[in-house]
């Protein structure tokens, strides 16, 4: 008994060193002013631009699937600074190994996958420090902030590279992966109150909300949370398998110069800026939360539609148009999930939609691979070389024209969308995405939140469930 005392009492010193680290001894949050929009877009800025400088992705998909739900659960008990540090910290610490050592890199990459979610973190950041009238602005902003990290970076990594070499591109972007570390530990504010927390810094955690599982099961429970889930797997699968073979797809098949496949970035990169902020608000003052989503899956169904049976460089063009305007998607989604949640649940619920992106990252390259090799397109890698700023005609990389359909996985992809938009439908625009379950009812009246302000007798139980093992 007195050993158990002795562990107990050692466990809370360890929780109030860690409590210090966000807050003063005063109470008031360390950082620069208070909690803003501004905060999470440097963050997201700094950590993408880092490795955008690389052009080397960070390793997602199942990894950060079952450790987003897990990262956003414990933020909403502990806060969102910490975390922010502890996603930021591990998603960029490969960047210095790529010059040190190549087997270090590789083993640290495929651990800091897990911590390839910053997103959702960030998300729930915005959440605490913003009304539900101004969220889906803040989060497209947030998502503007990304495409302008990824538009800039690799051309000037690229640049300074060719010029200078590869040891100073990977000394900078160590240089502002630094920076952005010491950005959260000096500026960045602590957003969530600790009495929004739903549990106190003492307060054990149980195996439950450590289980990665535990919050796929609970999605099966609610309707309205698996109605989401499964439009956001629907809509970003094809997405993210676009990434993976789109560019070489307009080298090879579309005939695109280097220098056509640059300007192709930027522009694309620029309107969906625009379209993540100006437009964006617009549409969600205008037509509402879940007609801006229905919206920007048709512009998605239209984006892939061109793509596949684009047969000629001014229909890409004008097909990547209309996919800055599918931009608006995600964001849309984000805020229709955040101003339903309850405070306490916004870093469980946006891991939730992180985790099911992440699955995605990992299926959907595999997927997109499979169809394209189905249908007989190989896709390798073409050197840059001075004969290859024109038309590309080696007869090894060339695919013959004579195919009904030129891209086929983005017809898939449309399809799949489709089903995306047939099932966003079905989602209720006002809702409350606390989940129930006949199970949790009998414990409602002991584990209920301390600051809850439920009926007597009503059933509500939160995503994260304050229990003891």
């Amino acid at each position: 008994m007195t050993q158990g005392k002795k562990k107990k009492r050692a466990a809370n010193r360890s929780i109030m060193l860690a409590k210090k680290i966000i807050i003063k001894d005063g109470g008031t949050p360390q950082g620069i002013g208070s909690p803003s929009v501004y905060h999470a877009v440097i963050v997201i800025f700094l950590e993408f631009f880092a490795w955008g400088l690389l052009t080397a992705p960070t390793l997602v998909g199942l990894l950060s699937f079952l450790s987003a739900p897990l990262i956003g659960a414990l933020s909403d008990v502990w806060g969102r600074k910490s975390f922010l540090l502890l996603t930021v910290f591990f998603t960029c610490a490969p960047i210095p190994l790529m010059k040190i050592s190549p087997w270090w890199y590789f083993a640290v990459i495929s651990v800091s996958g897990v911590f390839a979610v910053t997103f959702s973190v960030v998300f729930a950041y915005v959440a605490d420090i913003t009304q539900e009238h101004e969220r889906s602005m803040a989060y497209g902003l947030v998502s503007a902030t990304f495409a302008a990290s990824l538009v800039t970076s690799p051309a000037i990594g690229a640049y300074l590279g060719r010029v200078y070499g590869d040891s100073l591109v990977v000394v900078l972007a160590t240089a502002i992966a630094l920076l952005d570390i010491c950005f959260i530990l000096v500026a960045v504010p602590e957003s969530l109150p600790e009495k929004m927390r739903p549990a106190s810094w003492g307060a054990p955690i149980s195996w439950e909300q450590a289980d990665p599982f535990a919050s796929l099961k609970k999605v099966g429970q609610d309707s309205i949370v698996l109605l989401i889930c499964i439009t956001v797997f629907l809509s970003y699968l094809p997405e993210a398998g676009q990434y993976s073979s789109f560019f070489l797809y307009l080298r090879q098949i579309m005939k695109f110069s280097p220098e056509s496949v640059a300007a192709f970035i930027a522009v694309l990169g620029i309107l969906s800026i625009i379209a993540q902020t100006i437009v964006l608000s617009l549409l969600m003052r205008s037509i509402g939360n879940k007609n801006t989503i229905l919206l920007g899956l048709g512009f998605q169904i239209l984006q892939l539609a061109w793509y596949g049976f684009g047969s000629e460089p001014w229909m890409m063009w004008a097909a990547g148009a209309v996919a800055a305007m599918s931009s608006i998607t995600f964001p849309a989604v984000s805020a229709l999930v955040s101003r339903t949640a309850d405070a306490d649940q916004q870093g469980v619920v946006q891991g939730m939609i992180t985790g099911i992106r992440g699955l995605c990252n990992g299926l959907g390259p595999a997927l997109y691979g499979f169809i394209f090799y189905i249908f007989h397109v190989e896709l390798k890698e073409l050197p840059i070389t001075g004969t290859d700023l024109g038309t590309n005609t080696s007869p090894q990389h060339h695919f013959e024209q004579n195919s009904i359909i030129p891209g086929p996985p983005f017809l898939f992809g449309a399809c799949s969308v489709l089903l995306a938009l047939l099932v966003a439908l079905f989602i209720p625009e006002h809702t409350n995405l606390s989940l129930r379950s006949s199970s949790w009812r009998k414990h409602c009246g002991s584990h209920s939140h301390p600051h809850s302000t439920q009926a007597p007798g009503e059933a509500k139980e939160p995503l994260l469930q304050d229990t003891n093992v």
